[in-house]
């Protein structure tokens, strides 16, 4: 592992140390984590989700076009290909723990995701937006060390079907894959000082923006 790839790593660790203790302290997760998660938090969860969930393969297929180095370039494809229909399970989700599809489909994101995306976008229409390795990490890695323990928390404390989880558990047990195929782009990526800055400088971004969409929930 080169120098640089090995300060990416450290400062994209600090930056997920910041981002769990932060979500900690954001209501609805406050409630999880304290077994008080009522069903009209979850339901008002996977609505807000979806609105910013549906632009996810979007995103990461804008980058890949931008990109010049093939081999980072197919690696961004196979991540939006795996991501472009996760929206789908969130609305299974609503719709199993009451909620209408018709609804959660024509809902608007809230203040943060519409930052969230935003931002992404911009991020995405660069030349070689590699910085955007920084947002697939906290994304990734919070599907990958905290979807699957919410998941299981979720269901036990509202008394739900394994269907009524689906999108939080499938993260938490499929994106440790993600993360994997996200160190293989990192390696071939990170080739200098200011590339790994960037990484990390995006990561603090994207980590401070999710935490915002979860603060605004229905905010609109």
């Amino acid at each position: 592992m080169s120098v640089h790839v090995e300060a990416a790593h450290r400062g994209l660790a600090r930056v997920w140390i910041d981002f769990e203790s932060g979500l900690a302290q954001v209501p609805i997760i406050a409630r999880l984590l304290s077994g008080r998660l009522r069903i009209e938090d979850y339901r008002s969860l996977l609505f807000n989700l979806r609105q910013q969930v549906v632009d996810g393969g979007r995103w990461i297929s804008r980058a890949a076009s931008n990109l010049s180095q093939e081999d980072l370039r197919s690696l961004f494809i196979r991540h939006a290909a795996a991501e472009h229909r996760d929206y789908r399970l969130l609305e299974d989700n609503y719709v199993a723990v009451g909620g209408d599809r018709s609804t959660i489909r024509g809902g608007t994101k809230n203040i943060g995701s519409e930052a969230l995306s935003a931002f992404m976008f911009h991020a995405a229409s660069q030349n070689e937006p590699v910085g955007l390795l920084g947002a697939m990490f906290v994304i990734e890695g919070l599907g990958n060390r905290l979807a699957g323990p919410w998941a299981d928390a979720i269901r036990t404390q509202l008394n739900l079907a394994e269907d009524a989880v689906s999108f939080l558990a499938y993260h938490g047990a499929n994106d440790e894959d993600h993360l994997a195929m996200f160190d293989d782009a990192l390696a071939l990526a990170v080739t200098d000082a200011a590339t790994a800055s960037s990484i990390v400088r995006h990561a603090k971004v994207v980590a401070r923006l999710y935490r915002l969409q979860l603060e605004e929930l229905d905010n609109v």
